[in-house]
């Protein structure tokens, strides 16, 4: 639906509607499962997965060398997310399954599992209810290359796989002081982590193939295997450093899996900059404008073009700028509403800014059918703007713009002439400051996914942040 070539009247409730009920990406997913499953009578099996409605569980991959803190990060978020974990030690301890009792006899007599009996394993419990309904965090599974490449065949795909990474030397230390609570499985470590309960303490065991000879075989094995793993996954990837305090690598992970990849779904953006006068809204909607082709709906600017043009609604408008008296509610939505029904405004999606500035005008918008799906808040300290307005000036001779800091003129000559504009005084500014801050918490809570920035910096730096939200899908917000 978005900047379509052909001069199609699209109303702008078809491709909200797509965006709101993520319809396309809807569509993609039941195609991905009927490519992976084939199924010999489509009909039932799709309507068999979207009754399951599990396509935003968490599908998680988590990768790492021995010591790396793997397992505890997968418990965590498994507590977390309320999802499943699998580990190769959980799949052959499963009762009522012949293929667990089969593999588990292989794993006594070999300390490993085939390939083949891992697949078959973790298809069979993949397919589970638990796994469907509340999703499943893979521990160090895939360990082969070859391993995932086939779980990717049956059509497992993960959606985040996090692989953690840390210097051998310390993973070796840490694997030298592990222990395990045979009863929780939990992993703790005679130096760093190490139990308050005496309780537990006296049931710690040390586990098997953690000397130092043992271990430096092992990594050897993970970075021959790894390297060739990683360019399985090479969109839904994140390296995260290991050799730092637990917490913060889970919430590091933790941040990631609540992440959404951007989509290939057609995306037309409707954004709304709100932001106090002299936080720069008038410059990042011209930015995003010229870099992606979206309508600039400046509201006061539309208002003076009205007049200009001499409309019907700037016949309207003209006695209240005569008079210096803010123009009616009523009238705005009318000259917004016609700007943002244009067949561009709809193909090419919008950047509104100045409008709206309370919570009735905010529900106004929304009742004619003008959501914004992407909506920033930029703020600017109180004394940052005063700084920004009140050292304005104008040259009354040639209109040239000057800034008594950050441009100054060039002559004295040219600083003796130079005037203010009455709307930059310091009593008018604070005035429209405590104004703005006085509706901005409405506003915010309003609309529901607001992303606020600090637009005291560069402006360009604000810009990649504007333009990150806009790509990216916005967070899912995760209690």
């Amino acid at each position: 639906m978005d900047a379509t070539t052909a001069p199609h009247h699209i109303p702008p409730e078809m491709p909200q509607y797509g965006e709101t009920y993520h319809v396309f990406e809807l569509m993609q997913n039941m195609l991905e499962q009927l490519l992976i499953h084939q199924p010999k009578d489509p009909i039932p099996f799709m309507i068999s997965h979207l009754q399951q409605d599990n396509d935003n569980v968490p599908k998680i991959v988590i990768l790492g060398p021995p010591a790396s803190g793997k397992t505890t990060i997968a418990m965590w978020l498994c507590k977390h997310l309320s999802s499943n974990l699998v580990t190769v030690e959980n799949l052959i301890a499963r009762e009522f399954s012949s293929l667990a009792e089969v593999a588990g006899k292989h794993y006594q007599k070999m300390k490993k599992l085939s390939s083949t009996q891992l697949i078959k394993l973790i298809q069979e419990r993949l397919k589970e209810g638990d796994c469907v309904r509340q999703g499943w965090i893979l521990d160090g599974i895939p360990e082969t290359r070859e391993q995932a490449l086939s779980i990717q065949t049956l059509g497992i795909t993960p959606r985040h796989v996090i692989v953690l990474s840390a210097p051998d030397t310390v993973l070796i230390e840490r694997n030298l002081g592990k222990r395990i609570d045979p009863q929780t499985r939990e992993i703790y470590h005679t130096t760093f982590d190490w139990p308050s309960e005496s309780e537990i303490q006296n049931r710690l065991i040390v586990p098997g193939g953690i000397s130092e000879l043992e271990t430096a075989r092992k990594l050897l094995e993970y970075h021959r295997n790894i390297i060739r793993i990683l360019p399985a996954y090479p969109k839904i990837l994140k390296v995260i450093n290991a050799d730092q305090p637990c917490v913060d690598v889970f919430y590091q992970a933790l941040t990631y899996v609540q992440t959404n990849h951007r989509s290939n779904a057609p995306f037309t953006p409707r954004v709304l900059l709100c932001g106090p006068m002299g936080s720069g809204k008038s410059l990042q909607a011209a930015l995003l404008a010229q870099k992606y082709g979206l309508v600039n709906v400046h509201c006061g600017q539309l208002l003076k073009e009205a007049v200009a043009d001499e409309s019907k609604f700037g016949e309207l408008i003209q006695p209240y700028f005569q008079k210096e008296m803010a123009v009616p509610d009523s009238i705005i939505m009318k000259v917004l509403s016609q700007r943002l029904s244009q067949q561009d405004s709809i193909q090419k999606g919008w950047v509104l800014h100045g409008f709206p500035k309370d919570l009735d005008q905010a529900h106004m918008l929304n009742s004619l059918g003008f959501q914004p799906n992407r909506v920033f808040f930029l703020n600017v300290p109180f004394d940052s703007v005063i700084e920004r307005l009140t050292l304005r000036r104008i040259d009354p001779v040639t209109g040239e713009r000057y800034h008594l800091m950050y441009k100054p003129p060039p002559t004295v000559e040219i600083k003796a002439r130079l005037l203010q504009n009455p709307k930059d005084t310091e009593e008018q500014v604070k005035l429209k400051m405590d104004l703005f801050y006085r509706n901005s918490l409405e506003l915010e809570e309003f609309y529901e996914h607001t992303i606020t920035l600090n637009a005291d910096q560069d402006p360009y730096t604000v810009f990649e942040y504007i333009e990150s939200g806009i790509i990216n899908p916005l967070p899912k917000k995760v209690p």
